[in-house]
């Protein structure tokens, strides 16, 4: 560029408009005149105060508009700026400045087009919608002159946000909660993929999170780098606008550069299913151990995924043996993450040892044990509850209790055993916590008899016994005999079918009903009995 376009560029930059006007008309006509000589396209981002925050040169064909990293980015609300570039063919708004005005949440996208006198022709504009129309989440002004403007552009806008906040009705209602959008793109069949978004439903419930909606995609080749079609992707974000979501959650686990890229599209908080589990462990562990392992598992996971918005390439720091580059902040955090999960490791390893004392104790006075494993929610801490006379926390949520529970129970005849509960399992759960679980698993290679909760009134229990088997084997512990005990008979789901695949496979019960226990306490005491001989 020459140095009076620079110039001219400069004072375009300097320029206020009308809070009243889209643009104004000698704005728009030094625009187009520069536009026209530079046979580029020029784009103007202007907030709704008149001021021009960014001056934006493209190409013939089209602009790239920057991260907006510097304006306010509120959940679901509008941008807060307009855009108004040119178009040096004369063409209309295209499908691209459509993609910005809804990836951006932009006020108002206006293109002008420009004579062949390099003055502007006529200006047409694209808003957002707060409700969609006929498939379509945006609407079209009238083309007009820029001197022809008569309708107030603030009154017009302020207008259009009043209509998405009369829409958005959980602002008041769960002000302070989080308010997701749950994606969900899989290969797997539409069954399993209805039951594992459900069962993340139920995980964001654990949570404290709003489900405002869900998004289904099959596809047969997972998207690299969005997970999810662009288009597609743009359908979401206008329904976060008007819905006022402020969280998209995938199904899938995401890699940090896919993290990255959705986020820069949406400017929306994105995090995972991992992501969520551990935030749920993160809010229940109660016990130092539990807290201890959650921060190690957080650690781990957030380590790769780290990013800084610094683009400086080193910090200097004085001092002799320092002078010369230093560690980037992205460095120094990861330093401070790895030292962290050394001293975690430590500490880990001194409760293990605790916790192997206390299980040494247990064998002297040659207690039996007999441990209650199982997915999720599938009533293990209720069992333990009822059999024991205790209170520990029994909710309907998925990962309601984490830390590991030990009660005496007396059988019948007259055998005491130590029952203990651990945490529940789930499909996909995070290497991570699972390794960072390993101290409190241990207890489960104590076992001289493992009970094996399942609910039978999910419809996808066949697939819970499977996942809570694998995990078994996974930890090398499926040589130790398992008892399956099918919770959960009262549920209106329980037919007289699956009572009789129950009784076949296992012992039926509720939970809840200490009198519906005689068969499963017989034949626990009867196992006991065999293996302790």
């Amino acid at each position: 560029m020459k140095k009076h376009q620079l110039a001219a560029l400069e004072r375009l930059g300097s320029k206020r408009v009308a809070r009243d006007k889209i643009i104004s008309p000698e704005l728009a006509k030094a625009l187009c005149q520069l536009s026209f000589e530079m046979n580029r396209q020029i784009g103007l981002l202007i907030s709704r105060s008149g001021k021009i925050e960014q001056v934006v040169v493209g190409e013939f064909k089209g602009i790239m508009i920057p991260r907006l990293g510097f304006v306010r980015s509120a959940g679901g609300r509008l941008k807060g700026l307009r855009l108004i570039h040119t178009h040096l063919a004369g063409e209309e708004i295209s499908n691209e400045d459509l993609m910005d005005l809804l990836f951006l949440r932009l006020d108002l996208l206006s293109v002008l087009t420009i004579s062949s006198e390099g003055l502007p022709e006529r200006m047409s504009s694209a808003h957002l919608l707060a409700e969609a129309a006929e498939g379509k989440s945006w609407a079209f002004l009238e083309p007009i002159h820029p001197a022809a403007q008569k309708d107030s552009f603030i009154d017009f806008i302020e207008d259009l946000e009043g209509e998405f906040a009369r829409l958005q009705t959980t602002n008041v209602v769960d002000k302070g909660q989080d308010r997701a959008i749950l994606i969900s793109v899989t290969t797997d069949a539409q069954q399993r993929a209805e039951e594992s978004l459900a069962e993340l439903a139920e995980l964001c419930r654990s949570d404290n999170i709003l489900v405002l909606d869900t998004v289904l995609q099959k596809s047969r080749k997972i998207n690299p780098r969005l997970i999810i079609g662009k288009g597609r992707l743009a359908e979401i974000m206008i329904k976060a606008l008007q819905l006022d979501a402020n969280l998209l959650i995938f199904n899938q686990e995401l890699n940090p550069s896919q993290i990255r890229s959705i986020t820069n599209y949406t400017e929306m908080r994105v995090i995972d299913r991992t992501q969520l589990i551990l935030d749920i462990f993160a809010h229940r562990a109660l016990s130092r151990e539990g807290r201890l392992q959650v921060e190690m598992a957080q650690l781990k996971y957030m380590l790769p995924r780290l990013s800084t918005r610094d683009d400086a390439l080193s910090r200097l720091s004085g001092g002799i043996g320092t002078r010369g580059p230093g560690e980037t902040k992205l460095e120094t955090h990861r330093r401070r993450i790895d030292d962290r999960l050394a001293r975690l490791t430590k500490d880990l390893e001194h409760v293990g040892q605790e916790r192997y004392r206390r299980r040494a104790t247990r064998r002297k006075k040659e207690l039996p044990v007999l441990s209650l494993v199982g997915y999720t929610n599938a009533g293990k801490s209720t069992l333990l509850n009822t059999l024991t006379n205790s209170n520990i926390t029994a909710e309907d949520k998925l990962f309601a209790t984490l830390d590991p529970t030990s009660r005496r129970l007396r059988f019948p005849h007259e055998m005491e055993v130590i029952v203990t509960d651990t945490v529940g399992f789930i499909r996909h759960l995070p290497a991570d916590l699972l390794q960072a679980f390993a101290a409190t698993l241990e207890e489960l290679q104590e076992a001289d008899l493992l009970v094996h909760v399942i609910d039978l009134s999910n419809p996808g229990f066949r697939e819970q016994m499977q996942v809570v088997d694998d995990l078994l084997r996974e930890l090398e512990l499926d040589a130790i005999p398992c008892l399956k005990v099918f919770n959960k008979i009262d549920s209106d789901h329980v037919g007289e079918q699956l009572l009789s695949y129950g009784r076949e496979n296992g012992v039926v019960l509720c939970a809840l009903d200490a009198g519906t226990f005689a068969p499963f306490l017989e034949r626990a005491e009867q196992m006991m009995g065999k293996i302790l001989q």
